[in-house]
């Protein structure tokens, strides 16, 4: 990647009742940001502007483009992706909203699938509304592996500047979480979490914490027997492949305590063990970030907040970060792929020391 090469950042609109466009128009008011990226808003130029005015909101110059190709660097795109005719209803969540929400997330995915986009940021969605005959997924992360997964498992990442929390389990009813524990799913989300650290962030040797299921890591089996049947098993499994990984920790304690500073990242079991003390350490620059797929997508760690919409009290900062991670990420990404596209191939020499090759091992395999 030429080092002067700006990324092109296509950016969701959300779901348009809520402040989607809110902390949208908010980042992009920034001057600084054109100077770092190309970002492209798939959504309506209508819309835009009667949430600007809504919300009283500086002007901003959008160039009006009808496909990514002819966005225009130093300059914010947007590209129209819904019908002239959807009605913005603030605050409140209709089908109309979830039918725009899902166009513009179609369209992104389809331009990165094409390569004209290189990263995307999606504003916040209703999970209920924008469930159709073309959308029949828990969210976002969901949609993505299917839609651009290419075969490969998706991992959520929420994560700030201090922080990274994996799950095992994502959206799913908690009275599922412990049958959807197994030591299979364990080591292959500490697989995709270990290369994710390497391959995104730039960890050499990244150490991981696991967090237990049961209270207190089980008790030794007295508050559950998972840690000791399906957990231990899957971290030794793990660690023998390499990954450097600890635990099961109990989570209260790992959280009241600080250990988490510790780790450059935590798997967590489920939803809330994960989510509910890292938005209590981190909410307003917290970031959720699809790891796993060959695409890269981030989000800001907060939901349609309806209760605000159109009160101009929305705070763009997790917005803004997921903004500058995904630039960080694309770059961090393609350093990492040029640095192992062609590594030496290790020789093995004769003992007797006449230094003959004997045989050429394989050039190493991207995790």
């Amino acid at each position: 990647m030429e080092d002067n090469y700006k990324v092109r950042v296509g950016i969701t609109q959300g779901d348009i009742n809520g402040i989607g466009y809110e902390v949208i128009l908010k980042t992009l008011s920034d001057p600084r940001i054109v100077e770092v990226c190309t970002p492209i808003v798939y959504g309506s130029p209508k819309v835009a502007a009667y949430h600007r005015k809504a919300l009283d909101l500086p002007s901003l110059n959008f160039n009006i483009i009808n496909s990514a190709e002819q966005a225009s660097d130093l300059k914010l795109n947007i590209i129209n992706c819904i019908d002239e005719e959807t009605k913005v209803e603030l605050s409140k969540p209709t089908l109309q909203s979830g039918q725009a929400a899902y166009l513009a997330l179609e369209a992104a995915a389809a331009d990165i699938e094409r390569g004209v986009i290189d990263v995307m940021v999606t504003a916040p969605i209703n999970k209920h509304n924008i469930q159709s005959e073309n959308f029949d997924f828990p969210g976002h992360t969901e949609f993505l592996e299917k839609r651009l997964g290419k075969g490969r498992k998706s991992l959520m990442i929420l994560m700030n500047e201090h922080l990274r929390v994996a799950l095992v389990t994502g959206h799913v009813p908690l009275s599922r979480v412990p049958e959807l524990i197994t030591k299979t799913d364990i080591i292959q989300k500490l697989r995709v979490f270990n290369h994710c650290l390497k391959q995104d962030f730039g960890i050499i040797k990244p150490r991981i914490a696991v967090l237990s299921l049961n209270p207190h890591a089980g008790e030794d089996g007295l508050l559950g027997t998972e840690e000791k049947d399906i957990i231990v098993p899957a971290l030794k499994e793990a660690g023998d492949m390499g990954i450097l990984c600890f635990g099961p920790y109990a989570a209260d304690g790992f959280f009241g305590s600080g250990h988490f500073t510790h780790f450059d990242g935590v798997l967590a079991m489920y939803h809330d063990q994960g989510l509910a003390p890292f938005k209590t350490l981190a909410m307003e620059d917290g970031v959720n970030f699809t790891a796993g797929l060959p695409i890269i997508r981030t989000s800001p760690a907060h939901g349609t907040a309806y209760d605000i919409a159109g009160e101009n009290k929305a705070s763009e900062e997790s917005f803004r970060h997921a903004m500058y991670l995904a630039i960080d990420v694309f770059g961090c990404r393609s350093r990492y792929k040029e640095a192992h596209a062609n590594p030496l191939r290790k020789q093995y020499f004769d003992k007797s020391g006449d230094n003959e090759v004997l045989n050429l091992e394989e050039e190493e395999k991207e995790e």
